[in-house]
């Protein structure tokens, strides 16, 4: 649900910025905008009317592209737009792919990213978090679903989700503890286990035994 719809003048584009008529040179300004405030204001107190503002469009014209500041997030920022691509391939080495993806990206990751975009989000503002959640969870499942099969996939998905919220809490956000001291390659293979038991229910070994 777009938050800030009802602000007055909200589909007016900002002052003495030039309207940019061609689509996909419009869609590539709303992008860069919404990259930019996410960045400066965190995904909570970011609006789709200062965005709108930024890329010289009107509030409308970000909602008939995005339909939510949800959306327009995931569309704007690394992460779960990069997840198709990690996901993709056969069952075998699923968990091997999404663990050094995910390491990869949250190693150079900044605030904007959607993991640390959400655990920073809950702490302020629990129904902005939620609907992130919402969206982020939806994304994830889909994409999943191009190799898992099973009446369980949302349940693993949403699991594998949590672990990864938590990861990222212990080691991106307050940076403290046995996660946030291991390597990035220590905490790939040890991500590729226990992904791999929550994906496929295996008991995997300790990394550090092979």
């Amino acid at each position: 649900m777009v938050s800030d719809a009802s602000q007055p003048n909200a589909a007016e584009p900002a002052p003495g910025r030039k309207r940019v008529r061609d689509p996909e040179a419009r869609r590539a300004a709303i992008l860069a905008a919404a990259r930019s405030v996410f960045a400066e204001r965190g995904y909570a107190k970011a609006t789709i009317r200062e965005i709108a503002q930024r890329a010289g469009v009107t509030h409308g014209l970000v909602v008939m592209h995005f339909s939510s500041k949800e959306q327009l997030f995931l569309a704007a920022v690394p992460g779960t737009r990069d997840l198709a691509d990690s996901v993709r391939g056969d069952a075998e080495g699923l968990a091997e792919r999404v663990a050094r993806a995910y390491v990869a990206r949250m190693e150079s990751a900044d605030s904007a990213d959607p993991f640390i975009a959400l655990v920073r989000s809950a702490a302020g503002d629990q129904e902005a978090a939620k609907a992130l959640l919402r969206a982020m969870r939806e994304e994830s499942i889909a994409a999943y679903r191009t190799v898992l099969t099973g009446p369980d996939v949302a349940l693993r998905v949403d699991l594998l989700g949590a672990h990864l919220i938590g990861v990222t809490f212990s080691r991106y956000v307050l940076a403290d503890g046995p996660i946030a001291a291991m390597s990035a390659d220590e905490l790939s293979r040890y991500l590729t286990m226990t992904l791999d038991g929550i994906l496929f229910g295996s008991a995997g070994t300790s990394p550090t035994s092979s």
